[in-house]
């Protein structure tokens, strides 16, 4: 029996309440069904640091959407949810929280520490998710996981042994990209470019048998005090009479050689490069061929070490100035040029990366990557949009060895052990308690921690149970189906997935990677601290519902494009919910049947069929939209239907009926309000969840959740296009009457005779009630000529028809023509005066520009104003 819907709609009693009945109901778990095919998706798991920003919710909603919609095609759908322990990103925060009681996590230790890490995480780590659940997402939380917990930590260590002993990972000294503010390793995914205004800075080096010098030239003089030698091209005649000579380093007095190698480019600067092979990568591939000495003048905090002679203890760029300026004094220098470059900056804190020599853990990518590129050129894993599988591809092809080794204490420690007896390493997957060479229990464990995208590279398949082969969710979930993400972590994560999943389960992980764009302000701006332009999604929730925050972020979405924010879409979305809202209590209200089911196809009306037509395409399109992953094309489809079809038409077209004496009429029309309403309330639960559960459990129904209801399916039998076609033609004639009268200042409560010329003389008699009511007339004549007199009468066209409103039934037509000439001379007085605002050369050139263009969007509303008057004239004196 349906219920009574309350007068308004609140969403902020409404949705916690029927969150907790979906999660009483268990709806949200996924049950390995062999009867069902899995559907799944992995939530990309936000940093236990967390709070819900709106890319997040971005991300949530998209994901909500898709695996609600499977849900109900009748796919046991499996959302996995879970956080990442973000190893640099969570440190950071618990350090500052330590240095507010002015310690440092030296003075806890490495364990006392974790300890505190840990707390933070249990009293913090909770409240993203508790976030995730307000917006409605219907994650299986009895799976959710967490990058560092039992079960991950294990697949973490048996990929790490299983790459090792397959040489796929290894310990050499390389140089790397280190951040001295975060006192890291970098991998070169976390290493953000920009361009930098700089200086080229020419030093003169003597040759050592003084015969002359060399200059060079450095963008970064302080590296000079590591110099090993000086590179100039074999091929630049210019400098072949030095190859093999020797010259003095500046400032240090150090004999250093001259070689020859063809990296050098003849063109750049002077042809003569300084090489620091412990502070370039270049200079060190060089050094290597050449048998150059490795001299790392800089600390881990990027400050002077040791080798820097006077300068030790300095930062880099106060080195930097001392040098310079030693430099000039001893006549070294030669000359400075500005100089714009490219510099690394740390993507978390934005300082700039330094490049030094470091002992560190790499993976082999070539031979990874081979797998991963095939697995997208052979079209087993697919990007949407297409253009995003060049991003990859690029990255796959030019990926260098990937750093994964941080000098962290939180996240994954490295399993290996060192002998300090004989020296050996053991890596293994129980912790060592001796050598495995020389027995010696005298080991010590690396003490550093693997990059957190080392792991969450696995999430896609260690959150199912793997590597236990036989894990019964593996085994029916995996691969995964699609993952949805923003385009700005496709190296990061993205492809370290792909190329963990071929690699470790000989499968890719997903097929179909959804990528969406940024969440920008309203300016197109991206959202940031800095510019203070952020707008929380739990304030939007607060104040508009969620229902509305995610049809706003849906409805504004088209796969890999930014979007941009605008608050009043979600109080025009709240404004949608509320319209649906009314609609719905005023079927309710006027609802005398139980149950929900169409009437017999003969017992159907003009109208009905109409509807339920127009229904039967929408649910053929939104569900073909949806499989393409065109989430923004379905919505706006469904919120068309709802809001024009139904709401404004239907409703009106069946109000007669409602209220007649002829109850079979009232009962068939009562059917198909219900059906239609149960049945677009399906098509808008994935985006709407909240309002159209709260709704459908009002009418009558079967089940105990929209949720788990089935999506509705295309019907053959309910193709009514004649039908369909014939109303239409009859909307569009009653859309232009109506039209024509509001021009004419005409209310709705005078009504006159309407003459409709035709040659569907048929359909129009059949829609000659609904024409009478709805286009204001107290009668309709149908005829295939025009009527006597039609001459004097007001006219309008559509493609069926011709209609003729004989006026002077309906205006005074002096009185008429008086009012119109009054308002066209207002608004020709109202344009002079903008328009000598604007021809006034002192307001256009200092009035402020958006002052400026106001006044012309005023000139050219007043222009179309004294158009519509003017036309309205012409036609009253005819």
């Amino acid at each position: 029996m349906a219920k009574e819907l309350s007068k308004v709609y609140e969403p902020q009693e409404v949705e916690s309440r029927i969150y907790e009945m979906w999660q009483k109901g268990g709806y949200f778990h996924a049950e390995r069904d062999p009867k069902k095919k899995p559907f799944t998706i992995v939530m990309p798991p936000p940093n236990v640091t967390g709070q819900l920003h709106m890319g997040h919710a971005m991300d949530a909603a998209l994901q909500d959407v898709l695996i609600r919609f499977k849900r109900m095609e009748g796919y046991s759908a499996l959302w996995l949810p879970g956080v990442d322990h973000a190893g640099i990103a969570t440190q950071i925060k618990v350090e500052e929280e330590l240095r507010k009681e002015g310690l440092t996590r030296y003075d806890l230790g490495r364990e006392k520490f974790l300890e505190k890490v840990w707390d933070w995480k249990h009293k913090y780590g909770n409240r993203i998710v508790e976030q995730q659940k307000k917006l409605g997402a219907s994650c299986d939380w009895d799976r959710a996981r967490f990058t560092m917990d039992e079960g991950c930590s294990n697949a973490v260590r048996e990929v790490f042994v299983s790459l090792y002993e397959k040489g796929l990972i290894y310990k050499g000294s390389r140089i790397i990209n280190w951040c001295p503010h975060c006192v890291t390793a970098l991998s070169d995914a976390e290493v953000e470019y920009q361009d930098k205004p700089g200086h080229m800075w020419h030093l003169r080096y003597p040759l050592a048998d003084g015969s002359g010098d060399v200059i060079v030239a450095t963008t970064r003089p302080e590296t000079m005090l590591g110099d090993t030698g000086v590179a100039v091209n074999p091929n630049d005649e210019r400098y072949q009479n030095i190859v093999g000579k020797t010259c003095i380093l500046p400032l240090v007095n150090k004999e250093i050689p001259i070689v020859a190698d063809e990296y050098v480019d003849m063109e750049f600067g002077t042809g003569c490069v300084k090489m620091t092979p412990a502070h370039d990568p270049n200079d060190f591939e060089v050094g290597l061929r050449h048998n150059l000495e490795v001299i790392r003048v800089l600390d881990d905090n990027g400050k002077v070490n040791e080798f820097g002679g006077k300068y030790q203890g300095m930062d880099r760029y106060e080195a930097r100035k001392a040098i310079v300026a030693d430099l000039e004094e001893q006549g070294y220098l030669v000359k400075i040029e500005d100089h714009a470059h490219n510099v690394g900056t740390c993507y978390r804190c934005h300082n700039d990366v330094e490049p030094i020599i470091s002992a560190q853990w790499f993976v082999k990518m070539q031979p990874l990557a081979e797998a991963a590129l095939e697995c997208v050129n052979s079209g087993a894993t697919k990007f949407v949009p297409e253009r995003f599988t060049k991003t990859y591809t690029n990255w796959m092809e030019n990926c260098r060895d990937w750093c994964i080794s941080r000098q962290l204490w939180w996240g994954h420690q490295i399993p290996a052990w060192y002998c300090a007896d004989c020296g050996h390493m053991t890596v293994s997957r129980e912790d060592a308690t001796c050598c495995e060479k020389c027995g010696s229990k005298n080991i010590a464990r690396d003490e550093d921690v693997l990059d957190t995208w080392f792991s969450s590279a696995l999430w896609p398949f260690e959150t199912l149970g793997w590597p236990d082969k036989n894990a019964e969710d593996f085994k029916y979930f995996y691969p995964t189906d699609v993952l949805v993400t923003g385009y700005d972590i496709i190296f990061f994560w993205v492809a370290r997935m792909i190329f963990s999943g071929c690699e470790h389960t000989g499968k890719p992980p997903f097929h179909t990677v959804l990528i969406h764009g940024l969440v920008r302000d309203d300016k197109g701006r991206k959202m940031s601290k800095s510019l203070g332009n952020g707008i929380d999604p739990l304030e939007m929730i607060d104040r508009f519902g969620s229902d509305a925050l995610r049809m706003n972020m849906v409805t504004a979405n088209s796969p890999g494009n930014d979007m941009r924010f605008y608050v009043e879409r979600c109080e025009a979305m709240r404004n949608f919910a509320n319209k649906i809202w009314n609609a719905s209590r005023y079927v309710l209200m006027n609802l005398k049947i139980e149950k929900n089911e169409l009437p017999a196809m003969e017992e159907l009306e003009l109208a009905d069929k109409w509807i339920l037509s127009k229904l039967n395409t929408l649910i053929a399109e939104v569900t073909e939209n949806l499989d393409k992953y065109e989430l923004g094309i379905a919505v706006q489809k469904v919120y068309d239907f709802i809001w024009d079809s139904y709401c404004d038409w239907y409703i009106e077209l069946t109000k007669a009926r409602l209220y007649s004496e002829d109850e079979a009429s009232k009962t068939v029309a009562q059917k198909v309000l219900l059906y239609v309403l149960d049945q677009f309330l399906k098509l808008l639960h994935p985006f709407m969840p909240f309002l159209t559960e709260e709704i459908w459990q009002a009418i009558p129904h079967e089940g105990d959740s929209i949720m788990v209801q089935s999506w509705p399916k295309f019907r053959e039998d309910l193709c009514f296009k004649t039908e369909e076609t014939a109303m239409e033609a009859i909307m569009n004639a009653i859309r232009a009457v109506r039209n024509r009268r509001a021009e004419m200042n005409v209310p709705p409560s005078k009504k006159s005779t309407l003459y409709v010329v035709t040659g569907k003389r048929d359909v129009f008699e059949q829609g000659a009630g609904f024409i009478t009511r709805l286009a204001y007339a107290d009668q309709v004549v149908v005829a295939d000529t025009a009527p006597a007199g039609h001459e004097d009468m007001v006219s309008c066209v559509t493609a069926d028809a011709e209609m003729f409103i004989p006026m002077n039934q309906l205006v005074d037509i002096e009185k008429e023509l008086e009012r119109i000439a009054k308002e066209l001379e207002k608004a020709r007085k109202n344009l002079a005066s903008i328009e000598g605002k604007l021809s006034n050369e002192n307001f256009v050139s200092r009035a402020p520009e958006n002052v400026v263009n106001a006044e012309k969007e005023k000139a050219e509303k007043a222009r179309a104003l004294i158009a519509q008057l003017e036309e309205a004239e012409k036609r009253l004196k005819k």
